[in-house]
């Protein structure tokens, strides 16, 4: 989700800010290829451990983890990045760059409050 969204869409933020354009987009490809085997390694393992009995509860428990997941992964990435560590910022051209951290942060939250909704309504 970070990726998807910060990083293309929105192009505020890469995952090495400090180089060229090329070196941006050559970071952030590595990163993207590295989190897309990684999520489909892990939507296999949640699948094969939530044993399924039917397709709709097993694509939305895995649709949940990933919720979940992305929404974990922002807020700890935004919270050792670019606070901890200042390594960039979500849009550091912006007029209050501290705004959108903020933001980035918040979006994590409610990825993983959306993840975490969807997979207590399976029960």
């Amino acid at each position: 989700m970070d990726g998807i969204v910060f990083h293309q869409l929105l192009q505020w933020h890469s995952v090495v800010m400090d180089t060229s354009r090329t070196m941006q987009i050559v970071s952030d490809g590595i990163f993207h290829f590295a989190v897309t085997l990684t999520l489909i390694a892990g939507a296999i393992l949640i699948w094969l451990g939530g044993n399924p009995g039917s397709f709709r509860y097993g694509a939305r428990l895995i649709g949940s983890y990933f919720l979940m997941g992305g929404g974990i992964f922002n807020f700890a990435e935004g919270i050792i990045n670019h606070h901890l560590l200042q390594i960039h910022r979500v849009h550091p051209d912006a007029a209050n760059p501290l705004f959108y951290d903020l933001a980035f942060l918040a979006s994590g939250l409610v990825l993983f409050a959306a993840g975490f909704l969807l997979k207590k309504g399976l029960k």
